[in-house]
């Protein structure tokens, strides 16, 4: 398990990250939400060591993870621009990462390689910017750490590429219980593979939450009212996140599980009523709409 502890990081006078607590379990994917300057990438160097926290600590397994190589060897971190050695190729970085981790992968990493098409003795200077990516996720994968640490992860690479790499750390995951904690400013990226989602504003954790808890908890109900009959007495027993009206038909966002709602809809006087699932994207807009941020703007610009 991962603790972070009320850390804070200034830099100047800039407050990058401000006493941010975070706990992530482990055997689950974690998402960090945020956009550019949010502070995820200060977050995530802290988590892994690289930085120490003005304030606060950070706990991996019950230790303290900067400047201690116990804490370390558990983890592999790719940053958001992955660094190589000089005219490097893909063999070089393997034999580096070898020496460093005692369980690097060798064998599934040239497998790798060959899957993805990536030349073992190509310089790597020479790869596009989605490729240096694959190369670097391949590393993390292969060197069997306990947590992967991924800087945005999946920008630069293309979706079947994004489905590959997905399909990996599933893999990993069932096999030996590695945990991803991904960094990524783009919610519809995390939506397939996160379990749980933190959402960072201004240096700040704003919301964090099991996926499947939200997804269960939060509903969205179409419906058509009978004529002459009055929508707020029929609504008023709901828990309302969001109501709109376009003509006769009502969307609401709803507090309560499915079958709760379907059957309080099926005892009021409707013409027609559907539950619709609601995407990732919808449930966080919905929620910080309630305590007064517009994610429309935070996230999606």
């Amino acid at each position: 398990m991962i603790e972070v502890l009320d850390i804070s990081k200034s830099f100047e006078d800039i407050r990058a990250v401000d006493h941010v607590n975070i706990v992530i379990k482990e055997d689950s994917v974690f998402g960090l939400i945020g956009t550019n300057g949010a502070g995820k990438s200060t977050v995530l160097r802290m988590i892994s060591g690289v930085m120490k926290p003005d304030e606060g600590q950070v706990m991996i397994d019950g230790l303290p993870v900067f400047d201690n190589v116990d804490a370390k060897e558990r983890l592999f971190f790719i940053a958001d621009e992955p660094y190589f050695f000089a005219n490097a190729t893909p063999e070089d970085m393997g034999r580096y990462y070898g020496n460093v981790f005692p369980k690097f992968d060798v064998l599934h990493y040239y497998e790798y390689l060959n899957s993805f098409g990536l030349g073992r003795r190509r310089k790597i200077s020479t790869f596009s910017k989605g490729m240096k990516k694959q190369l670097a996720i391949l590393l993390g994968i292969c060197a069997k750490t306990k947590y992967l640490f991924c800087d945005e992860t999946f920008d630069g690479l293309d979706p079947v590429m994004r489905q590959g790499i997905k399909s990996l750390m599933a893999r990993e995951m069932d096999e030996r219980g590695m945990t991803p904690v991904i960094a990524s400013h783009n919610l519809r990226e995390l939506e397939d593979i996160c379990d749980h989602v933190g959402l960072l504003h201004r240096g700040g954790v704003l919301l964090s939450r099991e996926l499947e808890e939200m997804k269960c908890n939060i509903q969205k109900v179409q419906c058509v009212l009978e004529e002459g009959v009055d929508a707020a007495e029929a609504f008023r027993n709901l828990e309302i996140v969001k109501c709109e009206q376009r003509g006769s038909l009502y969307t609401l966002t709803v507090r309560g599980g499915r079958d709760e709602m379907i059957n309080y809809f099926s005892s009021i006087r409707t013409i027609f009523f559907e539950a619709l699932p609601l995407s990732l994207e919808e449930i966080f807009i919905s929620e910080t709409e309630v305590v007064g941020y517009d994610i429309k703007k935070i996230i999606l610009g």
